[in-house]
């Protein structure tokens, strides 16, 4: 179960990222009171959350219904998640793990961006909703494994809303490079985990024979 819970942490920290997300809220949020900062911060995860949670317990019935196999999804949820490792190792953005500058550029005039694009696509990007569909469906419905994944989601959850609310500090302390360090670290590990899915994957596919 422990292991299971690292696995779904580190996972979860990557595809989320909870550092980059707190860089980029500083940001948006510059003019804001620390008090609707805080209130912002405190709606968008909770709906990323949300958002999260739904995608890990009926994600399996939505494959189901588009007729999706797990090997299948497992392929190219790897494939995926080992580019987000990619970009995170080099430093670079595509859009899948966070908002793209069109993206930004329209939040900018909104007054309320716990919705769009804090919880979506920030915190719950399409990375993270894959890999927590992936983190389920590898738990073969074992209960504790099940306890294990949600541990470690609800373990992001509140490591991202620790940086929200100090999103400023983090960014002073941190700064640049310290930031890029940490995701590479990350995107490493990131990309072997990824690797093993498209293994396994494959492996359950038959592809290869008995």
């Amino acid at each position: 179960m422990l292991e299971m819970v690292i696995i779904a942490f580190t996972t979860l920290f990557a595809t989320v990222g909870p550092l980059d997300v707190a860089a980029i809220f500083a940001v948006l949020t510059a003019e804001l009171t620390p008090r609707a900062r805080r209130a912002v911060a405190l709606r968008g995860t909770a709906i990323a959350t949300g958002i999260l949670v739904l995608f890990a317990w009926s994600g399996e019935t939505l494959l189901d219904l588009l007729g999706i196999s797990l090997p299948a999804l497992r392929v190219a949820g790897g494939i995926l998640l080992l580019l987000i490792g990619i970009e995170l190792v080099f430093a670079r953005s595509s859009g899948s793990t966070s908002a793209t500058d069109e993206e930004v550029q329209e939040a900018t005039t909104r007054q309320d961006i716990s919705v769009f694009p804090l919880a979506t696509p920030l915190i719950a990007g399409p990375g993270a909703m894959g890999a927590t569909i992936l983190l389920m469906t590898g738990t073969h419905g074992d209960p504790l494994l099940q306890l294990a994944v949600m541990v470690g989601l609800l373990a992001v959850m509140l490591l991202t809303l620790a940086g929200l609310l100090l999103a400023s500090q983090v960014q002073r302390i941190l700064g640049v490079t310290g930031m890029h360090v940490v995701s590479r670290v990350f995107g490493i590990l990131l990309s072997a985990l990824a690797v093993q899915f498209i293994f396994d994957g494959i492996a359950q596919s038959g592809l290869l024979g008995p």
